[in-house]
């Protein structure tokens, strides 16, 4: 691949509170959590990749965008300096391109400390682009409504895929079904970014090529050497009440059929970082973590790093992790292929940014939606299934997953 030199200019500046109303709102780029992170804007230097080496290719054609930029960076932070967004397809088959992006100005936000970094063609001129903060265009609402895979056909892929469990062709499979709608043209897509935003302030909010979402799922944070990942797997409704929703999170916890689905996706995520890692340490038990619709079962892990290894050779080792797709991978993967009659795009796959050394912050892209540039959009949600999965409760879940975007959108 033949990559293009880029000067990379960092600088502190006033601390800016709204990284949202800086974006473009036909193609914001934005990782935030907690109103801190990274708000993209414009294009310096966009790179594709498609097929199952994807992600080492990233990695690869990041290491020559890297060792032909000339950056000054005089903050030298996480956040700071030469970086891409990120956005990569579940499937090594999807039609849908993975991509990193290297905007023409990037504003980075943490504990008050707020710096712009531009990067430009290296012999070009440094972009102009003046730090507007830009008002949300004007309301809109739209339905999203069942697309390929329907509720009733749904509950039959469930059924089937228990079946393949019980047949001991599989462990575990997470299957998923998909919502479709239409934005309005020109419709400013900030306007259901701060929904989320707001809605969701202790996920991950990101916006990638036209992936919009609220991740509670921290795939890989690579910094300085050390890793730490957050796993989630296993779903609870929160209770109408303080009574019903603790008595909502007990059941959570000593659910054998959570705890199993659970358990699968924990010792994914442990044996692929093992080999990267001379330390990996898991907190003793999982502990559950209160969204402000459900409740999951979270297990976080920290390690650190003994092969140099980059945040995109990280999620290159880690994806699909057992909580996206099952366990064993390659026999889940070929039952969702059969059962899923979509291609889930980058749903499910890993999202977020790199910088120059390597680190970076990656998030699994749930809770999410694909807006084309047509304004057609896609939503999706998916459950982990085991033994004693019940398909009505699995459509429920769905339902609750889905809430997120769905308000956000309508």
């Amino acid at each position: 691949m033949n990559v293009q030199a880029v000067t990379v200019e960092t600088s502190p500046i006033a601390d800016i509170r709204q990284l949202i109303l800086l974006l473009d709102g036909r193609t914001p780029l934005l990782w935030m959590r907690r109103n801190q992170g990274l708000a993209g804007i414009g294009s310096a230097l966009r790179l594709e990749f498609s097929g199952p080496t994807r992600m080492t290719d990233a990695a690869a054609a990041w290491k020559q965008v890297v060792a032909l930029a000339t950056v000054t960076d005089p903050l030298a932070r996480t956040g700071t300096g030469l970086l891409a967004f990120g956005a990569f397809a579940f499937d090594a088959s999807s039609a849908q391109t993975s991509v990193l992006i290297v905007p023409e100005i990037i504003v980075g936000r943490e504990n008050g400390q707020c710096w712009v970094t531009r990067i430009w063609a290296t012999g070009a001129s440094a972009p102009e682009n003046p730090l507007v903060l830009h008002p949300l265009g004007d309301e809109y609402r739209i339905a999203l409504l069942p697309g390929a895979l329907p509720p009733e056909s749904f509950r039959t892929a469930v059924s089937s895929g228990i079946e393949s469990i019980r047949a001991q062709e599989v462990s575990k499979v997470v299957l998923a079904r998909d919502l479709v709608g239409r934005v309005p043209a020109e419709s400013d897509l900030r306007r259901a970014i701060t929904r989320l935003a707001l809605g969701y302030p202790d996920c991950w909010t990101y916006a990638v090529d036209g992936l919009i979402g609220s991740s509670p799922e921290t795939l890989i944070r690579a910094d300085h050497g050390s890793v730490n990942a957050r796993v989630l797997a296993g779903t609870m409704s929160r209770g109408v009440d303080a009574e019903d929703d603790r008595e909502a999170a007990l059941a959570l916890a000593t659910s054998s059929k959570d705890g199993d689905e659970h358990e699968f996706a924990v010792q994914s995520v442990l044996k692929s970082l093992r080999p990267h890692t001379s330390a990996l340490a898991t907190s003793e038990i999982p502990f559950t973590v209160k969204l402000p619709n459900l409740w999951h079962l979270a297990t976080d892990l920290e390690g650190t790093l003994s092969d140099g290894s980059t945040s995109l050779d990280l999620i290159a080792a880690l994806h699909p992790t057992a909580a996206v797709a099952g366990t064993p991978t390659d026999a889940a993967l070929n039952l969702i292929r059969e059962l899923e009659p979509f291609d889930r795009g980058r749903y499910a796959g890993p999202v977020g940014w790199v910088g120059a050394d390597g680190d970076g912050e990656w998030a699994i892209a749930l809770r999410c939606a694909q807006v084309a540039p047509t304004g057609a959009i896609t939503a999706y949600a998916g459950c982990g299934i085991v033994l004693d999965s019940d398909p009505e409760r699995e459509l429920a879940e769905t339902k609750m997953k889905f809430r997120p975007i769905v308000e956000a959108f309508g």
